[in-house]
């Protein structure tokens, strides 16, 4: 019998990308899923335990959306779709709910799958948690294949091998600073020093105008293409991700990293000095471990992956598990 899925979106890319991930993944003759989109009002900064079992602090529309038949297994995405699923649960008890990511203690028993990153660990854990390294992403063969096809001619003219650069930076209280910019910008001349070809360079808006213009003037000797933050043209991310030879990705985002070890490729990670936060420092450590990837502080040009990540993969099944047992 299918099931019938609703998935929580809300305005949190991060989190949408993630859940996509998931999706994506369940098997589509089991599965209906139902994306329901999810706007807030100015009530959604209440914490959890406020708004409780409540649809408070989402619009009208959105409330309009969620009514019966309710769904088999809501997907909650974020801390503010939590109240939601918990909504949900107390109209239709026999509705399973999955929580993407902590969402505090109010009403944790009442989830029946919470998936949190290993990184997280020091939270309260219940036996309803399921730990996975990094975050679930949308990155698999599939897409790799696409966005081969879509951007292979756009890089064609560039000497090989490609080495992705994927820059993030500030975190909160942790600017990305000059000194980090120009660390790293020498820590890829060094790797290319090593293995000549070509930079895809890409930055954020978190980068900075100071960290960016430190980047780039040192890397405008390396041939390269590049999308910096600002740039009008067609995001080339899945390309790079695609047809790099190796990546380089700055430890400051779950995300960026989990999706560039999801491309198989050697992935050198750069942490820098006195800029990630204890979670995201557990988080890289967590990759060198389990020989996702290596440092490009002190890079090897031999370096090979032993594991590439889809947590995607291993929630999806979680999931068809779950479904199975209702």
């Amino acid at each position: 019998m299918v099931k019938t899925i609703w998935a929580l979106m809300d305005n949190r890319r991060g989190s949408v990308s993630q859940a996509k991930g998931i999706l994506n993944a369940l098997n589509p003759a089991e599965f209906n899923v139902v994306e329901k989109n999810i706007e807030y009002t100015r009530f959604s900064g209440l914490p959890n335990w406020l708004r409780g079992r409540t649809l408070v602090g989402i619009t009208a529309a959105s409330k309009n959306q969620l009514t019966q038949p309710f769904p088999d297994i809501v997907l909650s995405i974020s801390r503010r779709t939590a109240p939601i699923a918990r909504y949900i649960k107390k109209k239709s008890p026999a509705t399973k709910l999955v929580q993407l990511m902590h969402a505090g203690s109010a009403g944790i028993k009442e989830f029946d799958l919470i998936v949190v990153p290993e990184h997280d660990k020091n939270k309260k854990h219940t036996p309803n948690m399921h730990y996975i390294i990094g975050c679930t992403h949308q990155v698999t063969p599939q897409y790799l294949q696409t966005a081969r096809q879509k951007w292979q001619e756009a890089f064609a003219n560039l000497p090989r091998p490609l080495t992705a650069v994927i820059v993030g930076g500030a975190i909160k209280k942790h600017p990305f600073s000059a000194e980090n910019a120009a660390a790293l910008a020498d820590a890829v001349k060094r790797l290319k020093s090593q293995i000549g070809g070509s930079v895809l360079l890409t930055t954020s808006r978190r980068t900075g105008e100071e960290a960016q213009k430190i980047i780039v003037e040192a890397l405008k000797d390396i041939p390269q293409y590049n999308y910096l933050w600002g740039d009008t043209r067609e995001n080339p991310y899945s390309g790079f991700l695609a047809l790099a030879d190796n990546i380089v990705v700055t430890g400051d985002s779950v995300s960026m990293c989990c999706e560039a070890t999801g491309s198989g490729k050697p992935i050198y990670v750069f942490k820098g000095q006195n800029w990630l936060t204890k979670k995201h420092e557990r988080f890289v450590q967590s990759l060198l471990d389990n020989k996702c990837a290596a440092l490009i502080e002190n890079a090897d040009a031999n370096f090979r992956p032993q594991k590439s990540l889809n947590a995607a993969a291993e929630v999806a099944k979680l999931i068809e598990k779950m479904s199975e047992e209702q």
